[in-house]
């Protein structure tokens, strides 16, 4: 998939999501086969460009090209200068949000909200086109809701204004997260417009991902809350569309190692006690659904590692963890951290 002058290879990508797409994160995808990772949303209001969130939502050093980094706001000129302040710190891509359901968001008539107003939509789009010299790519749901579904007139719209890529969530906004993605209306919108079409929504498995190419004829897949505690998911799609055969699973060798790394990477992105807070929401992702310990292991474990206050004692929780589990142990969790 080309996007501008950017070759997209494997055309799997990671989708952007608020409080989890950070730079580690977005690192540790690419590392692990994403051919392109998008940033947590950034705001379009200058005032808030200075804190201490937008500047890590701002940081790009280091990072692997290309850069996508989204954007959220309503207003076109704002959004505009958004876009060049952006394109100034680093973005190769910048990406529109208008996909994002979370409903402080579309208070604000931001994200998916944007959907209900297609003139609106027409100048937000054209202002940002204008107002860089790097691709501009969108963001957005079926519709608002299952009476209004008309995505494939914001598609057209985004299109005509010079939208070099646009990734479709197979949702309305009132069904946030809910029930079955539909990929009728991506087929639908790929089949209608020339530049590409990104399909995502509960793309969990090479085998879903294959399939929702196949439906949709879609140009990539773009894949979000299934990469959470399974990063490694890009490489396994990546493969299972270049052969059709499956990658065996990590090894727990190996599942530790990436999550030790990943634990390393937010303390030093984000310092404590911030990175020992945040890191431990990927704590249980990874800890989800892994066969080889119970359920009641996996809720012992978050219990203890949600205690720990400093990095040390997080990383050496989780480390101690994961070798008993590779040892064949049980776990022996301390009773306080």
């Amino acid at each position: 998939m080309q996007i501008g002058p950017y070759r997209i290879d494997p055309r799997v990508v990671l989708a952007p999501m608020a409080g989890v797409t950070d730079k580690p994160f977005r690192q540790l995808c690419k590392r692990l086969g994403a051919g392109l990772a998008v940033s947590e949303m950034t705001t379009s209001d200058p005032r808030f460009w200075h804190t201490r969130k937008s500047v890590h939502r701002m940081d790009h050093d280091g990072e692997p090209d290309p850069i996508s980094v989204q954007i959220a706001g309503t207003e076109p000129e704002v959004m505009a200068e958004a876009a060049r302040h952006n394109v100034d710190h680093g973005a190769q891509i910048v990406d529109i949000n208008m996909g994002c359901p979370a409903k402080k968001v579309c208070n604000a008539w931001a994200g998916s909200a944007l959907m209900r107003d297609e003139a609106l939509v027409g100048r937000i789009v054209a202002a940002v086109v204008a107002a860089v010299d790097v691709p501009v790519t969108l963001k957005i749901r079926t519709g608002w809701d299952a009476d209004h579904r008309n995505a494939p007139e914001i598609a057209r719209i985004a299109q005509d204004a010079g939208i070099a890529a646009l990734a479709v969530h197979g949702r309305t906004r009132d069904q946030h997260y809910s029930g079955q993605a539909e990929y009728d209306t991506i087929a639908a919108i790929k089949a209608d417009l020339s530049i590409p079409v990104l399909a995502n929504g509960d793309i969990d498995s090479p085998e879903k991902a294959a399939a929702v190419l196949r439906h949709t004829g879609a140009d990539a897949i773009m894949v979000g809350r299934a990469a959470q505690g399974r990063p490694w998911i890009f490489r396994e799609i990546a493969h299972f569309l270049a052969t059709g055969e499956r990658l065996p699973p990590p090894s727990l060798v190996e599942v530790r190692d990436v999550l030790v790394g990943h634990l390393e990477a937010l303390h030093a992105f984000y310092g404590e006690p911030a990175g020992v807070r945040i890191a431990r929401k990927h704590l249980g992702w990874y800890a989800k659904d892994r066969p080889e310990h119970s359920e009641d292991q996996r809720a012992a474990f978050r219990a203890v590692v949600n205690r720990a206050d400093t990095a040390q004692a997080q990383i050496a929780i989780t480390r101690d963890y994961f070798d008993a589990l590779i040892a064949g142990a049980r776990p022996a969790l301390p009773s306080a951290a």
